[in-house]
C-alpha cells in the first residue's frame, strides 16, 4: 500500500508543481490566451497562488521520500484535492463561470474530475496504510509488554543453589590401613682371623649380654627337667 501511495503522491507533486508554474504565469496574457484560460485578476493574486501551489508540490514530494509523513500528507493532500475537483465542477457546470470557450471547459472539467480521482484514491490509500502502521506499532508495543514482562518474572524468580554433595562412608574408598614391620637387629660380625683390631665395646656388651641369657636360660631348663625318684 504505501509504494502506491508514493506513487500518488509523486503525480500529485507533479500535478501541483504544473499549476504552480500556470499561476505564476498569471502576467503572460499571450499564453492564457492560447490555452484559451482566464487569467486571474489582479495577476498578483495569480501569482500568490502559483506560489502555495509549488509548495504543496513540494510538501506532498517530500511525503513521498520520508517514510514517516506518507500517510499523513497523502491523507491530507487527497482530501484537499477532491474537494477543490468538486468545486470546479460545480462552478463550471452548475454556475457557468467563469465564462470559458468549449475548449476551455472540456480542459477545466477534466481536471476536475482528475483531482477527484486522484484525491479519493490517494486518502483511501492513506486511510489503509495509517491503519496498517497502527495496527503494527500495536503489535510491538504488545511485544514489548511480553519482553518486560518475562524479564521481570527471571528478575523475582528465587535462585536456588546447588546443594553440596558430601561423600557417604559406605561410597567413600576404604583406607588400608599401612603396617609397619621393626627392623630385625644387625647380627654381629665377627672379627676376621688374624685381624688386629679391637672389637667395638658396644659388640662386647651384646656378645656378654647374650652370654648370660644363655646360661639363665639352660638353669631354667634344668630346674624344670624331672628328676629320679630316690632309692633306699
Amino acid at each position: 500500500m504505501k509504494p502506491l501511495l508514493r506513487i500518488v503522491l509523486i503525480v500529485d507533486a507533479l500535478t501541483l508543481l504544473g499549476f504552480g508554474v500556470l499561476f505564476l504565469l498569471t502576467p503572460w496574457t499571450s499564453l492564457y490566451n492560447a490555452l484559451q484560460l482566464v487569467q486571474a485578476q489582479p495577476a498578483l493574486i495569480g501569482q500568490a497562488f502559483g506560489v502555495v501551489l509549488i509548495g504543496f508540490a513540494w510538501l506532498a514530494l517530500r511525503g513521498a521520500i520520508d517514510g514517516a509523513l506518507t500517510a499523513t500528507v497523502g491523507r491530507t493532500a487527497g482530501h484537499v484535492n477532491w474537494i477543490a475537483g468538486v468545486l470546479m465542477l460545480v462552478w463550471l457546470i452548475g454556475l457557468h463561470e467563469p465564462r470559458l470557450t468549449g475548449f476551455g471547459q472540456l480542459v477545466a472539467g477534466a481536471v476536475g474530475v482528475w483531482l477527484i480521482i486522484v484525491g479519493l484514491g490517494g486518502a483511501r490509500l492513506a486511510g489503509a496504510v495509517k491503519q496498517r502502521d497502527r495496527v503494527l506499532a500495536s503489535e510491538a508495543a504488545a511485544q514489548e509488554r511480553e519482553a518486560r514482562a518475562a524479564a521481570k518474572a527471571r528478575r523475582d524468580e528465587p535462585v536456588v543453589y546447588a546443594k553440596p554433595v558430601f561423600a557417604d562412608e559406605k561410597t567413600a574408598p576404604a583406607v588400608e590401613p599401612v603396617v609397619v614391620e621393626p627392623l630385625a637387629p644387625a647380627a654381629p660380625v665377627a672379627p676376621a682371623a688374624g685381624s688386629t683390631t679391637a672389637p667395638h665395646p658396644v659388640a662386647e656388651a651384646t656378645g656378654s649380654t647374650e652370654a648370660a641369657d644363655a646360661r639363665l636360660t639352660a638353669r631354667d631348663e634344668a630346674a624344670d627337667a624331672p628328676r629320679p625318684p630316690l632309692r633306699g
